[in-house]
C-alpha cells in the first residue's frame, strides 16, 4: 500500500474504474453470447437480440472499453450469422 496521500487515492480510483470496466465488459460479452444463442436456436426475438448486442458494442466503443475496429469485427460477425440464419 502506498504512503503518499495522492497515491492512496489513485489506488482507490483505479479499483473503482477497474470494477466498472469489468462489469461493462462482462455485460457486453453476455449480450453477444445471448445474441449468438438466439441466432443459433432460431429464436423469435433473434433480430432484437442482435440489435441489442450491437447497441451495447457501440456503447462500449464510446466508453473506450474496446477499439472501434474490434467493435466493427464483432458487429459484422453478428450480422453475418443473422443473415445466414434468415436466408437458410
Amino acid at each position: 500500500m502506498p504512503n503518499i496521500k495522492s497515491a492512496k487515492k489513485r489506488v482507490l480510483v483505479n479499483k473503482t474504474k477497474h470494477d466498472r470496466n469489468k462489469a461493462a465488459n462482462s455485460a457486453l460479452k453476455t449480450a453477444i453470447k445471448k445474441a449468438n444463442a438466439a441466432v443459433e436456436t432460431n429464436a423469435a426475438d433473434k433480430d432484437a437480440a442482435v440489435k441489442s448486442a450491437q447497441a451495447k458494442i457501440d456503447r462500449a466503443v464510446a466508453k473506450g472499453l474496446i477499439h472501434k475496429n474490434n467493435a466493427a469485427h464483432k458487429k459484422s460477425a453478428l450480422a453475418l450469422k443473422l443473415n445466414k440464419s434468415n436466408n437458410a
